[in-house]
């Protein structure tokens, strides 16, 4: 490891002395500068405003506390990628394996008409805040190129560390889910062949987190999934065209089915479940981290990636959810491809293709905790040398064993998209988001562009309180239904 010797910025009057590290792939030009900011000891949060030159505190003004942000180099690549790998890297998160779900988690509960207007909304709102999130990662003339970096230079140490809890409380359960539905892709192809019931769920998860783990070892960092990218896009099309070729061909073939929305006790936690997996539909956790990748002008690029990813990307997507609901109304099954009828080998075909993609998605969602290691225990070059290689079978393989057991432990699906959404996704995406903006650019923002964001940041807190109790219920619910290691 080696030091680097920076100044202070402008207010503040010493000097530090922080640790390095970086790729070898990168160029001084795409080097951020350490963020230093002092927080008083009494305050919650304090912002350094850039704008301004000068160190704000939220309480009694004061600034002479010890209690410093140092926020380190990373070991992985950064400034490499065009704007459209970023594009395809947000459109692998959104019409990930998870959007054969969505017919039955958000649509079922919800009906036509708040479902499709529910989805329009969050479609919106989510580009919307997303790219307040984009236009704040060169503030202060330095990249962010984590969620917690941007976190800590505009509030202070507090924020950067509850910001990096939620984030990865947010990852660690995105990832959780992943392994359970590829477990049951698995587990849903072997049923195609077989009624012996010998592969059960658990060992299904299993083998998908093995799988995940082959693949974490070999691909080092987020930029190097490249042509994976494009192969997660096509096996995402295989699965979503068959799902949607055989949706059409039952719903043709079908009586009219009935739309309404069940009217079971704790319909108001459902439906709270339901709105808090349309926003868990669109967004990542991890967008700055994202960006980190994207060459310059960085604001620019992601923000292409983000039309494209919210125009060309959600089509899929809005195809799937609607056509899966139109085609079976009340009785769409929580995975789609359980409810449609055809040649077994297109449904096995399918539900692999699920598997496979799945495989390929959980590694951009697991990147930043990978990030992390390896920024934290230096390990740069070579993704073949000895020590990485055994670095990255040990730590990762640690890491998505933790989260194969804890899928294989709670196999419910739908309740950890509801969880997700209500502790981490709301407040990163929606709260955070629109409230470190307002901090940011409070100098020079309109009063109608201030309300505006105040409406979100009240709205959203009050949906991810709601959302966080209902997903409680849910969880409760599940528990007396389902033991642990169900089959389910």
């Amino acid at each position: 490891m080696a030091y680097i010797k920076e100044a202070i910025p402008i207010h503040l009057d010493e000097e530090v002395t922080t640790p390095l590290l970086c790729s070898s792939a990168y160029s001084q030009d795409y080097l951020p500068n350490y963020t230093l900011l002092n927080s008083s000891s009494s305050s919650i949060m304090s912002s350094c405003d850039p704008e301004n030159g000068s160190l704000h505190n939220n309480t009694n003004g004061n600034s002479n506390s010890n209690q410093q942000v140092v926020v380190p180099q990373t070991a992985h690549q950064i400034s490499t990628d065009s704007w459209l790998q970023a594009g395809f890297v947000l459109t692998t998160g959104i019409n990930s394996a998870y959007v054969l779900g969505y017919s039955g988690a958000i649509m079922l509960p919800l009906g036509w008409i708040p479902g499709i207007l529910g989805l329009l909304a969050a479609t919106a709102i989510s580009l919307f805040a997303n790219a307040l999130v984009a236009k704040l990662h060169e503030l202060g003339g330095r990249r962010h190129i984590r969620y917690r970096d941007l976190a800590g230079y505009v509030y202070g140490p507090r924020a950067y560390s509850l910001t990096w809890a939620l984030q990865y409380i947010n990852l660690f359960m995105i990832n959780t889910g992943f392994i359970i539905l590829a477990g049951s892709s698995i587990k849903a192809a072997y049923s195609l062949f077989s009624d012996a019931g010998a592969l059960k769920l658990p060992y299904c998860i299993i083998i998908s987190g093995f799988v995940c783990g082959i693949f974490a070892i070999g691909i080092p960092h987020l930029s190097a999934l490249r042509i994976w990218l494009g192969v997660s896009t096509f096996f995402g099309l295989i699965y979503i065209v068959i799902a949607i070729a055989l949706s059409l061909k039952d719903g043709i073939n079908s009586p009219p089915r009935d739309y309404s929305t069940p009217n079971e006790r704790g319909k108001i936690f459902t439906t709270i479940g339901a709105a808090a997996n349309l926003v868990f539909a669109f967004n990542t956790g991890m967008l700055p981290e994202i960006q980190a990748t994207v060459r310059k002008p960085v604001v620019e690029n992601m923000m292409k990636a983000l039309y494209f990813q919210f125009t060309i990307g959600v089509v899929p997507m809005y195809a799937i959810v609607f056509i899966g609901y139109w085609a079976y109304g009340r009785n769409t099954d929580a995975y789609l491809l359980n409810n449609v009828h055809g040649p077994v080998w297109l449904k096995a075909l399918a539900n692999i293709s699920a598997f496979l993609q799945t495989v390929i998605a959980l590694h951009i969602f697991a990147s930043p905790m990978y990030e992390y290691l390896d920024t934290r225990f230096g390990i740069t070059g070579s993704a073949l040398k000895p020590k990485n290689l055994g670095f990255r079978i040990l730590i990762r393989g640690g890491y998505l064993t933790l989260n194969t057991f804890v899928s294989a432990l709670l196999p419910f699906l739908g309740d950890f998209m509801s969880l997700t959404g209500a502790i981490s996704t709301f407040p990163l995406t929606f709260i955070l988001a629109n409230h470190m903006y307002y901090r940011a650019k409070k100098n020079k923002l309109s009063i109608a562009m201030k309300i505006w964001l105040w409406i979100n940041i009240i709205f959203f807190s009050c949906m991810a309180l709601a959302a966080f109790i209902a997903a409680l219920r849910l969880i409760a619910v599940d528990s007396k239904h389902y033991h642990l290691f169900a089959d389910l």
